[in-house]
């Protein structure tokens, strides 16, 4: 298969310089975790009629995280799982998902809140969160049954970067 190339339509704005104390999931940061997105203005058109959303999907290139493992041990566990089963950043192909809060639209920014993003991290897409489209109703959770809820509040360490100083 031919190689694919993506091009950034913008760059996303946080607080998060550092990449331990980035909160893990948007679902677990504080509503303090501002953002600006900033789209480029060949992209902007690409944004009218977003105001009227609550939520919007932001889709992103792990800029900071280098190399990967097909089996790495998710936050707050002991036990290696299969990368696909994980959300960590160390991927074969580092791209994030983001479903934040969307504040508001000023020109070519988009203003968001729970934000768990680097700084200065390339954007690549944005979608409309949309519940009939985005939420199951009969879900599973795999091997984060009975885990996912004492994540809550946690934010990153300082793992991956030592992974990729191969410590």
């Amino acid at each position: 298969m031919n190689p694919i190339t993506l091009s950034p339509i913008g760059i996303i704005h946080t607080i998060y310089t550092s990449k331990t104390g980035v909160p893990i999931q948007p679902a677990y940061s504080e509503p303090k975790s501002k953002g600006r997105v900033e789209v480029f203005p060949e992209f902007k058109e690409g944004i009218a009629d977003l105001d009227g959303f609550s939520h919007i999907i932001l889709i992103y290139y792990f800029h900071k995280s280098s190399g990967y493992a097909l089996r790495t041990k998710p936050y707050l566990e002991d036990i290696e799982r299969g990368v696909f089963s994980t959300r960590a950043p160390r991927r074969p192909n580092p791209i994030g998902v983001s479903t934040v809060p969307l504040e508001k639209v000023e020109n070519n920014i988009l203003h968001v809140s729970h934000v768990d993003i680097l700084d200065g991290t390339p954007l690549l897409d944005i979608k409309p969160y949309v519940p009939h489209f985005d939420e199951s109703k009969e879900v599973s959770i795999g091997w984060l049954t009975g885990r996912a809820d004492k994540i809550r509040k946690h934010l990153s360490d300082d793992r991956f970067s030592k992974l990729e100083r191969g410590e």
